[in-house]
């Protein structure tokens, strides 16, 4: 890089890093260096953002998911054993009996081959609350061991041939 190239890359930074040409060159790298790192960077906090929003809106809208009636027993009869030890427990057995996160919700959406991105799942937990329970009746709809949820319409296969 040439000086003008330097001094116009270093336009507002602050002291001799503006004006004095070997300070400004290595202020000028670093700063390269560091937008190069954070444009990577900022594809891994937008996921995690977006996965923070999802799982938001699933809690809210409240996916529950049985997930099966031998596990629920084996872990109330745990529980309650706990239970009888201490009354701490309590919230634990409360905790257990809804699976409510976005593990699940996405493992939901897998199941029935909902082809979303994080981005967009974001943006409808946000923008669009109804549309957005509305995949979450789905996801929860996936798992065989939710009760009294109505189902969905499945699209019939229609043929061309008459």
């Amino acid at each position: 890089m040439n000086k003008k190239e330097i001094f116009k890359l270093a336009k507002g930074f602050r002291g001799r890093a503006k004006n004095c040409i070997r300070i400004a060159r290595e202020r000028v790298e670093k700063a390269l260096q560091y937008s190069y790192r954070d444009r990577r960077n900022k594809k891994r906090d937008m996921r995690g953002l977006w996965i923070q929003r999802i799982n938001a809106g699933t809690r809210q809208h409240g996916v529950s998911f049985f997930i099966s009636s031998i596990y629920f027993f084996s872990c109330f009869l745990l529980y309650l054993f706990f239970f009888l030890v201490s009354a701490i427990h309590i919230y634990i057995i409360v905790k257990d009996l809804y699976r409510v996160n976005y593990g699940n919700f996405m493992h939901g959406l897998k199941k029935e081959n909902i082809q979303l991105d994080r981005k967009v799942l974001s943006e409808l937990s946000m923008h669009e609350p109804y549309s957005f329970k509305s995949l979450v009746d789905i996801s929860r709809n996936a798992f065989p061991g939710n009760k009294n949820v109505v189902h969905p319409p499945r699209k019939a296969n229609i043929s061309i041939n008459a």
